[in-house]
């Protein structure tokens, strides 16, 4: 179930606000087994975090499906730049060499004990959620806050959080994007998809911008460059892949005014930061925040209400 996101900040003892987490969405299931995480487009990353699989199949009986926020910590803040640094690694001893502490954040309970609770009011879920799992590291509960969505809003931007979700009380568990759940922003940051990028300058290695866009009516539209915030090591890792996925022409509907670029196929999604979306629909100062596996390229649209 994903969320939709809005402008509108609203309070309602019929909704609950819970504190938006920067990190990669997770399903988590077991059925008599091991457990195992499930990315959003349906990839078995158990591997990548063997802490978390440990700690579940210690609670939560033989048989569930529960659904959370894979995230590590940089100071007091969520942090998707630094869970990137263990994303794709399956060999424990080199994650524990990252010294990267994933958490898993479970929001929501879709079977427990052989019984499907997608239909109950999300308030019931919840209520079972809670007795379902032991709360102990790498596990934790996220705690929701009832009806005073205006005033948690402004706390959770206050003490720099990615902003809220807002989710209706009483709605069933409906998987695609829904009204039920609603976005409320602090920060402004979304996945977009590689269409090309530019030529290193100066002492810059691998490339010099990647070129970004999103999918509207089924075309990619141009969102813009994006050429701040990568490591030496990003820039070696993406430099590779970007070399075999290189085609001739733009896969972009709209021109790009960029002397001699290198189109690529659309197929990877990065996740960007940016201060605003400019008149003519290009980003402003848009830094690069980490690649993303959990999205597929055709999902991505602009998010604008």
């Amino acid at each position: 179930m994903l969320a939709t996101l809005t402008q509108r900040r609203f309070s309602s003892e019929d909704w609950l606000f819970e504190r938006k987490l920067d990190g990669v969405r997770a399903i988590c299931s077991r059925a008599g087994g091991d457990p195992v995480l499930w990315s959003r487009n349906h990839k078995d990353i158990s591997a990548s975090y063997p802490e978390i699989v440990e700690a579940l199949a210690k609670c939560g009986g033989t048989h569930f499906v529960a659904d959370g926020e894979l995230v590590a910590f940089d100071g007091q803040q969520t942090s998707f730049a630094r869970l990137q640094q263990r994303l794709h690694l399956t060999d424990r001893n080199r994650i524990e060499a990252t010294g990267v502490q994933a958490y898993y954040y479970l929001f929501d309970l879709l079977v427990f004990d052989n019984s499907d609770a997608t239909s109950l009011p999300l308030r019931q879920r919840k209520q079972l959620l809670h007795k379902a799992f032991d709360w102990e590291d790498p596990l934790r509960h996220s705690n929701h806050r009832n009806g005073d969505g205006e005033e948690y809003f402004r706390y959770a931007c206050a003490h720099g959080w990615e902003g809220l979700i807002a989710k209706r009380a009483d709605a069933p568990y409906r998987p695609g994007r829904s009204a039920d759940w609603l976005k409320f922003k602090c920060v402004r940051d979304q996945g977009f998809v590689v269409g090309g990028y530019t030529a290193p300058g100066g002492s810059r290695s691998g490339f010099g911008a990647l070129l970004v866009g999103y999918y509207e009516q089924g075309k990619l539209r141009y969102a813009g460059k994006v050429g701040t915030g990568y490591t030496e090591a990003v820039l070696r890792e993406l430099s590779g892949t970007l070399g075999e996925l290189g085609r001739g022409r733009s896969p972009f509907a709209d021109r790009v005014a960029e002397r001699g670029p290198s189109w690529v196929e659309p197929r990877l999604v990065v996740q960007v930061r940016f201060s605003e979306w400019t008149t003519d629909g290009r980003l402003r100062h848009p830094r690069f925040v980490g690649l993303r596996d959990d999205k597929a390229a055709e999902e991505v649209v602009r998010e604008q209400r």
